[in-house]
């Protein structure tokens, strides 16, 4: 176990996914970092606290969930790689400046380290029932990207990821953990820096007065300057033009609104990522996704043991949602069995994305703990009948 020459770590270590993501976020490149501590995110702040004077970074405590979430956008454009971290009622307050983020396309960073609500709820206690509202929950239309890790070393692994993601396509990443996975210490393997592939921010090479920050190519994602070196720009969360200006009439806002879903839609099949166990030819698919899917593994194991025909697929990005590998699945499939810890939000996707094709058992939990194996063996036996 060793620090490289800007002080990341390499080697193995026996750490939490909360120390495991902040280790994954020091790796990707992130160098500022603003929050609020609240349970059971703390532990990532306080880790990029004490770790980031090694790399040249900052961390910055503010007085509430609403300032970190701004913060991180101005340091963004200031040309640092961000991050912000909360848990449930301080996903919340960030909801309005989220939509900034996707409205002036802010690449960023969002963890979420979900436990049970609403409200106080359970502060210690282990939930998954912020994944629609990492969807929908800031107004208007647009596309964000979740990550849902099962594991310390995903959180590692996908951390990185999730900063990759964001940088290439100008939106704000959610990284969704959950109580136990944040507090879960296990083997963690961090390579050297060499064998850890980071997309940097697509920098624009136009001189000033030739740049508009919302000219967009093919990609259409938009390239960036740096604030302070001489570009003149202009960033709002009005509707705009490539310029940045408001533009307040009925063409722009369909203009710059289609490119904001289309940027993320025209490549979903780049991103779905999705672990397949034994789903091609099964009678039933457990869908799972973050610590639910350990739990799920082992049920799907002692159903096999009973002669069942089942296969798991967990979903490493949940948002946006695998619907085509789901439709193709129902095509042969029997049922599908959905656990998670809230009362049936994902389910709900693959109810749409079945279409009607094959039964859908959901398997709800309000959370506070995980599901028994024994309750989702039950289901899939019930799928199975």
């Amino acid at each position: 176990m060793h620090a490289d020459p800007k002080g990341v770590l390499t080697g193995i270590h026996f750490i939490d996914g909360d120390h495991a993501a902040c280790e994954g976020a020091l790796a990707a490149g992130c160098r500022f970092v603003a929050g609020y501590p609240i349970t059971p995110s703390t532990e990532v702040v306080e880790r990029f606290a004490a770790r980031i004077p090694l790399v040249g970074g900052m961390f910055i405590q503010l007085e509430d969930e609403i300032a970190s979430s701004i913060a991180i956008q101005g340091a963004a454009w200031a040309g640092k790689k961000v991050m912000t971290v909360t848990s449930g009622p301080g996903l919340s307050l960030m909801m309005e400046h989220i939509g900034l983020a996707a409205i002036a396309e802010v690449p960023s960073v969002w963890v979420d380290v979900q436990r049970g609500g609403p409200s106080t709820g359970l502060p210690t206690l282990p939930a998954q029932a912020d994944m629609m509202q990492v969807k929908w929950g800031s107004h208007g239309d647009y596309e964000p990207i979740a990550l849902s890790p099962n594991s310390p070393q995903e959180c590692f692994d996908l951390m990185i990821k999730a900063f990759n993601l964001a940088e290439t396509y100008r939106v704000p990443v959610f990284f969704m953990m959950d109580e136990v996975v944040g507090h879960m210490t296990e083997r963690v393997v961090i390579p050297e820096a060499s064998e850890i592939e980071i997309v940097e921010r697509k920098w624009t090479a136009k001189k000033p007065g030739e740049y508009r920050p919302y000219e967009t190519d093919e990609s259409m994602v938009p390239e960036m300057v740096k604030a302070g070196d001489g570009y003149r720009i202009h960033i709002t969360g009005l509707t705009h033009d490539e310029r940045g200006y408001p533009a307040m009439n009925a063409q722009a806002q369909d203009k710059l609104v289609r490119r904001l879903v289309n940027k993320i839609r025209d490549h979903r099949d780049q991103l779905v990522d999705v672990r397949a166990d034994g789903v091609e030819g099964a009678d039933v698919i457990v869908v799972s996704f973050g610590i639910t899917s350990r739990v799920a593994g082992a049920a799907v194991e002692a159903a096999r043991r009973k002669g069942v025909k089942v296969g798991h697929l967990r979903m490493i990005i949940t948002w946006p949602f695998p619907a085509k590998v789901i439709r193709d699945l129902a095509l042969t499939a029997k049922a599908f069995v959905v656990p998670e810890l809230n009362m049936g939000q994902m389910a709900l996707e693959v109810e749409r994305a079945v279409s009607g094709k094959a039964a859908v058992l959901t398997l709800p939990h309000a959370g506070g703990t995980v599901h028994e194996p024994d309750a989702i063996l039950a289901k899939i036996m019930e799928a199975a009948q």
